[in-house]
């Protein structure tokens, strides 16, 4: 488990943590999602033991990280621009990672050799972005971390590498009970693979919620009235936004669809449709309910 209480860090004038709290439960994938200059990378180095915190901790499994060498060998981190020596091959750091990680697994770092199409005695520097984060990711798997945080990970990944990742990442999950953390502006990546999501903003927590009850909790309706009811006549809905177009409603709403159906036919609409909801629909209308400038976080 991953505790974050009151967690501060700043750089000069610059808070880019402001006093969070949440916990990422342990055999979880936490998404963490939010604008450049939210905290996100900010918050996977202090969780990591790169950053001390100003104020606060955050604990890997009841430790705090930073100066811990025996949470440290627990933990992988891979940056947004992952760092490799400038010689540095793929062989280089899988020693380098052996030597490090109490936990190396050489069997699965060859397993995992077969599946991305990497020349192991290359220099890693030169190869492509894409290439490069296939190499961190083949060194942090191959360390069996009991937590792994991951930044923009999915970032130069082509859609086959992007799938195999997440395949071998939910595996990690189910077999070993890993801990992983990903950081990134695509929700829809995060989608398919998150069972938990949280979204930064300006350097704090706006919400932390299990994915599935995120979405099952909230749906989206449209509907076609003649004549159009007045506006009083949804508020017996659970709102978090409505719009209207000439005679088309189109609201989000909480609830069942058992619920929300059984409220609508009471305004005997000419037609309607409860249609499915992507995560990115249901973050920027629980901000919208919130009071958010949409176009300043989700961007």
């Amino acid at each position: 488990m991953i505790e974050v209480n009151h967690l501060t860090k700043r750089f000069g004038s610059v808070t880019a943590l402001d006093d969070i709290s949440f916990q990422v439960e342990s055999g979880s994938i936490f998404g963490l999602v939010g604008s450049n200059g939210a905290g996100k990378s900010t918050f996977l180095r202090t969780a990591s033991g790169v950053y001390k915190p100003d104020m606060g901790w955050v604990a890997i499994d009841g430790f705090k990280p930073f100066e811990n060498t025996a949470v440290k060998g627990k933990v992988c981190f891979i940056s947004d621009y992952p760092y490799f020596p400038r010689t540095a091959t793929i062989e280089d750091m899988a020693d380098l990672f052996s030597h490090t990680y109490p936990g190396w697994d050489k069997d699965l770092f060859q397993k995992l050799c077969a599946c991305f199409p990497l020349d192991r005695k290359q220099r890693v520097n030169n190869m492509s972005k894409g290439m490069q984060r296939q190499a961190a990711i083949l060194c942090a798997l191959g360390a069996r971390p009991t937590h792994l945080l991951l930044d923009e990970i999915f970032d130069g990944l082509d859609p086959v590498m992007r799938q195999l990742l997440k395949r071998i990442l939910s595996g990690e999950v189910s077999e070993r009970g890993m801990t992983i953390v990903i950081a990134s502006h695509n929700l829809r990546e995060l989608e398919d693979i998150c069972d938990h999501v949280g979204l930064f903003h300006r350097g704090g927590v706006v919400f932390d919620r299990d994915l599935d009850d995120l979405k099952l909790g909230i749906r989206r309706v449209q509907a076609v009235f003649r004549p159009l009811p007045e506006r009083s006549a949804f508020d017996c809905f659970d709102l978090v936004t409505l719009r209207t177009q000439g005679s088309l409603v189109d609201f989000v709403a909480r609830g069942t669809q058992e619920e929300i159906l059984a409220k609508l036919e009471t305004l005997h609409p000419i037609f309607s449709e409860i249609l499915p909801l992507t995560l990115e629909e249901v973050f920027i209308s629980e901000m919208e309910a919130a009071g958010y400038d949409i176009d300043n976080i989700l961007s």
